[in-house]
């Protein structure tokens, strides 16, 4: 199991840096300095690693999302937190990697979007009922509405047709949750808003 975990990691890093159709078993093996066989003794295809991939990715993200929304962050610094924490192990998020998941294994991609969607939907819903009792967003908005639109937003952004500039990733996620957080605050969120893109 150790060997097993050991590849899923170094595949995971490769993945994540050079993109999950760009690298080959090849390169993982060379990677590592062990033969292709020891790979395909725990993973029978590259199919399954980059399932086994994502999934891996999915729930280290989850957990660390979980263990954020339990410090007692207000919602809006909260959700500058979570970025950071996406950018670091996601290293910086960018674009191309999930654009070759897409095409090249879009049934993996399309569970782990459904995946992701029930996981941020939920998060962002507590994140806004929270706001709204703390006064920092606005008591009238729909918050299954700002949650989807957040959702639609963050994967939107990724978009290499509609934003090309996506190596700046991080400058143009960060534009986005200013957006996202004007569009739903109280005079109170907009000071807390300001903080939090001082501090972040």
């Amino acid at each position: 199991m150790i060997m097993k975990e050991t590849i899923l990691q170094k595949a995971n890093d490769m993945f994540l840096t050079l993109g999950f159709k760009s690298v080959t078993m090849d390169d993982i093996a060379n990677e590592m300095s062990i033969s292709k066989k020891t790979i395909y003794q725990h993973f029978a295809n590259k199919n399954e690693l980059v399932e086994a991939s994502t999934t891996s990715l999915f729930i280290t993200i989850s957990e660390g999302i979980d263990e954020i929304c339990t410090l007692g962050h207000n919602s809006i610094e909260e959700i500058f937190i979570i970025r950071q924490f996406l950018m670091k192990h996601l290293n910086n998020e960018t674009a191309s990697p999930f654009f070759q998941l897409q095409k090249f294994f879009p049934h993996t991609f399309s569970a782990l979007r459904q995946k992701q969607f029930e996981k941020m939907h939920g998060c962002m819903m507590t994140s806004i009922e929270k706001g709204v009792k703390a006064g920092l967003y606005r008591n009238d908005i729909d918050i299954d509405f700002a949650s989807r639109i957040y959702f639609t937003g963050l994967s939107g952004i990724k978009d290499t047709d509609i934003f090309p500039d996506t190596h700046n990733i991080n400058a143009i996620t960060r534009q986005f949750l200013e957006y996202h957080v004007r569009a739903i605050s109280t005079e109170s969120g907009l000071k807390e808003l300001k903080k939090a893109l001082t501090k972040y």
